[in-house]
């Protein structure tokens, strides 16, 4: 499985057609949240049932919201297992993980088989979440046909031929409903640090 996983990761970095081109955000412009920015507010579902609510967690803890790709991105599944491997020392800090993604729940449960997360998993299905947080981007229909050859379905993990994804990015939200830190990367394969999460929540 491991090195069927190594293989994997090796081909998503190789061939083009895997790489992330949000020249075309979704919905207005990309990256637009700086630290010291109100946290846009919102309530959702996790593929569980449960509902989340940011404004009534961050009352009670600091936020660590996460914006992965799909099941399909290797690097998504290797940084969502980072994130549980050290979930003990980010809830030790009083705070919780939120992951959104905009594919199905079904296929979302494929992440969290692969990385074990014991976090909430939203599925994003119209794009709201992501859009408010500016991550939204539409990967090329070409792109998401090079990616299928290699076994990697984009429309079919989404539900749809939309091809909407989000930039991987992470928000740091304290308790006072306000970003104190983020990353946001539109190179995919860069992602925040569980050390550099931690950090942000002594901060």
């Amino acid at each position: 499985m491991f090195k069927h996983f190594l293989i994997t990761l090796s081909l998503a970095a190789t061939v083009p057609g895997c790489a992330q081109d949000p020249s075309k955000p979704h919905c207005g412009e990309l990256n637009t949240l700086k630290v010291g920015d109100a946290a846009p507010a919102f309530m959702a579902t996790d593929i569980h049932g449960a509902t989340v609510d940011l404004s009534a967690l961050t009352q009670k803890h600091e936020v660590v919201v996460v914006f992965y790709r799909g099941a399909w991105c290797p690097y998504c599944n290797k940084h969502m297992s980072h994130l549980q491997d050290s979930l003990s020392l980010i809830t030790a800090k009083n705070a919780v993980v939120l992951a959104i993604s905009p594919e199905v729940p079904e296929s979302a449960e494929d992440i969290v088989k692969k990385s074990g997360a014991t976090f909430s998993v939203i599925h994003d299905p119209a794009y709201t979440i992501m859009c408010a947080y500016g991550t939204a981007f539409e990967m090329p229909k070409a792109q998401r046909s090079k990616l299928k050859l290699m076994g990697l379905n984009v429309d079919k993990a989404n539900g749809n031929e939309e091809g909407v994804l989000p930039v991987p990015a992470t928000f740091i939200i304290g308790r006072d409903g306000r970003i104190k830190a983020l990353h946001f990367d539109e190179n995919y394969k860069e992602r925040m640090s569980v050390k550099a999460i931690l950090s942000a929540l002594e901060g």
